[in-house]
């Protein structure tokens, strides 16, 4: 079931949708940049690194603005400045202007999870699993869409119309969310809501050293199974994908769709059950699903790959309001920066252990049993977190 929607949850999940397609559409750019400006592939993907970089590196810091300058202010800021730094790239004739275009996209796309998500959990009311859920989805298809669209684009029109046409929508979205900021109607979340036990300081020093473990250990599992997936699709899709590299990234797609909508149900859960307990199971169910990615090929391996990431996308609802629970709301955008600084830091590692267990293996099979060991170190981890203890999440949410 969809949840009652308000312009703070259409702006959010807009924006869930618009980080990921915006840094993720380079990837195919770029095979047409090779033959458009007679340069290598290295050379021009290296172009993002500066930019993917800074997805990470600044998410503390644009967290920790927003507990200063407000959250839909942040927002606003992330759609027009992300989308113009897109157009920027559309109209780039060099390698230099397009390697500041593609660094201006990952500074401003940087703002979203520290300041989109904590914006989110304190101007919901009820519901806030299901919500979030509802958030990730449309993340997923923002990453499944994020090619598909590029590569049309390109065909019908032009590789700068892959920049632009979406960095117009972006700029366009921001200044529909500056019309509500101007209107005051979005007020920012009110003071706590009174009632309900509060968590106390020892036990939120425990879950945030806990969680900041966890979360990095999530961010591995996440960004190298995100890096190995294509490739071991391409080995092992028995006929599946066909003959093109078209055929791979509709299955890649396809998972990450189907596990995407699956958030949902990880939203509910967490709304209905304890959220540590949400939080486990969910993890619980990666480490067969990795076990077996391992050696399957085919449509078994097109199964368990989607449930390995539906498990994996679905436990961060609950992750989130756990967050939310065990931090005080006026420290949420810093708390939600280190979140995403950790999970974003992850990716450079993430690259590096598959290049270097596929590199030495020439397969992927140890690739994916070391991470089923990882998520089960991380659920040895997280089994120490506080006990729920009736707590509303309202009352750490900071909502009224």
């Amino acid at each position: 079931m969809i949840p009652r929607t308000s312009p703070t949850i259409v702006f959010a999940s807009l924006g869930h949708f618009f980080i990921h397609l915006c840094t993720a559409f380079y990837f195919v750019i770029v095979l047409t940049l090779e033959q458009a400006w007679q340069l290598p592939y290295h050379q021009l993907i290296g172009l993002w690194t500066l930019g993917s970089l800074l997805v990470g590196v600044v998410a503390l810091p644009a967290g920790m603005l927003s507990d200063r300058l407000g959250a839909a202010n942040l927002m606003v800021a992330f759609f027009i400045g992300m989308g113009a730094s897109a157009i920027a790239a559309g109209l780039s004739n060099s390698t230099t202007g397009l390697m500041l275009s593609l660094t201006g996209i990952g500074l401003f796309a940087a703002i979203y999870h520290p300041v989109g998500i904590p914006w989110l959990l304190r101007s919901t009311r009820r519901d806030r699993g299901k919500v979030l859920g509802f958030n990730g989805v449309f993340g997923s298809l923002g990453a499944a869409a994020a090619g598909l669209t590029a590569g049309l684009t390109i065909d019908l029109i032009s590789w700068r119309a892959a920049f632009i046409l979406p960095g117009a929508v972006c700029c366009a979205t921001g200044l529909a969310l500056l019309f509500y900021v101007l209107k005051g109607a979005l007020p920012e979340a009110g003071s706590p809501a009174a009632g309900g036990a509060q968590p106390s300081r020892g036990d939120m020093m425990r879950a945030f050293a806990i969680l900041g473990v966890t979360m990095f250990l999530g961010g591995v599992v996440y960004h190298t199974t995100q890096t190995a997936l294509p490739k071991v699709l391409a080995l092992r899709h028995e006929g599946l994908a066909g003959d093109g590299a078209l055929g791979i990234g509709l299955l890649v797609a396809a998972v990450y769709t189907a596990a995407g909508i699956m958030q949902v149900l990880g939203g509910h859960l967490a709304d209905r059950f304890p959220l540590k307990s949400v939080y486990l199971g969910m993890m619980l169910v990666q480490v067969p699903m990795l076990w077996l990615a391992a050696s399957l090929g085919g449509l078994p391996l097109m199964l368990v790959a989607t449930v390995m990431v539906m498990a994996g996308v679905s436990a961060l609802p609950a992750e989130n309001m756990l967050l939310a629970r065990y931090t005080p709301a006026h420290r949420h955008g810093m708390v939600f920066g280190v979140k995403f600084a950790l999970g974003f830091g992850a990716a450079p590692l993430a690259v590096q252990f598959v290049a270097i267990v596929s590199g030495r293996t020439g397969e992927f099979y140890w690739v994916f049993v070391l991470l089923a060991a990882v998520v089960l170190g991380a659920f040895s981890i997280a089994a120490f977190l506080p006990a729920d203890r009736g707590a509303p999440v309202a009352s750490a949410v900071g909502v009224e």
